[in-house]
């Protein structure tokens, strides 16, 4: 196959002005699921371990399946960044979703993720295997180094507070309680700031406006989130800890 480029022009703007839309559109209404949810009498529900497989695993299949059955252009460097992608999504498919103790999804939230999530997918692993070039060189670039060092400090946070936050409930519980520990300390969005700093730092890895324009949907797309958390604990808990921010530590 291929580079093509015009798709991929589209498809960074489809991003970054969907983030833009989807930025505002959270200004004013919560995503309707986990702690949002309201009347699931009146919708289908799918449980929360099998919710989070289905709608993230596609970012994984759809590269590895472009991998398999294309015939692509091949370097160290296009495979590291890859398989760094693949990587993230190995852990939330067939980790994180069978650990998770989350509340059930919305089915027509899990459908619009899947849809999500398969699209990202064959744009980054198209963009990887058929347009991207790095050289030798590219593998001692300060961008690949820092990026990679982002990546994995941001996947790292993520991970951990994410433990913290299975840990404060039993399965089967929907009580909410305050988190507290890692970054917990000095945000209410630990996770969703790990996951940013995470896609903003393969971004600088793979210094290219497709990864560029994931991570800024991503930050569009959970950064509000914290705030709705964060506006949440206060309300909920007297004793939340004035002092913590909703989302960057120290800022806001």
């Amino acid at each position: 196959m291929q580079c093509h480029v015009d798709l991929m022009q589209w498809l960074n703007w489809v991003f970054i002005l969907a983030g833009v839309a989807y930025f505002f559109r959270q200004s004013f209404a919560h995503t309707p699921y986990g702690r949002y949810v309201e009347g699931t009498e009146s919708c289908w529900m799918v449980p929360a371990k099998a919710a989070w497989f289905i709608q993230e695993v596609p970012s994984f299949l759809a590269p590895a399946g472009l991998c398999y059955f294309c015939n692509g252009k091949s370097s160290i460097g296009r495979n590291l960044l890859l398989g760094t992608f693949c990587f993230h999504y190995i852990q939330r498919s067939f980790i994180y979703a069978l650990l998770t103790k989350g509340r059930p999804s919305p089915f027509f939230i899990v459908v619009s993720a899947v849809i999500f999530c398969t699209v990202n997918g064959l744009f980054q692993g198209s963009y990887m295997l058929f347009c991207a070039q790095y050289d030798e060189a590219w593998l001692t670039d300060i961008r690949l180094i820092l990026g990679l060092t982002l990546f994995f400090l941001g996947m790292a946070i993520n991970i951990h507070s994410d433990h913290i936050l299975r840990n404060l409930r039993q399965t089967g519980e929907v009580v909410y309680k305050i988190p507290r520990g890692g970054l917990f300390e000095y945000v209410s969005g630990a996770n969703f700031f790990g996951e940013i700093i995470e896609w903003f730092g393969y971004a600088i890895a793979t210094w290219s406006l497709p990864a560029f324009s994931f991570a800024f949907f991503t930050m569009c797309s959970i950064g509000p989130r914290a705030f709705h958390h964060h506006r949440f604990y206060l309300q909920k808990f007297e004793d939340y800890p004035r002092a913590r921010k909703a989302l960057i530590p120290f800022i806001i």
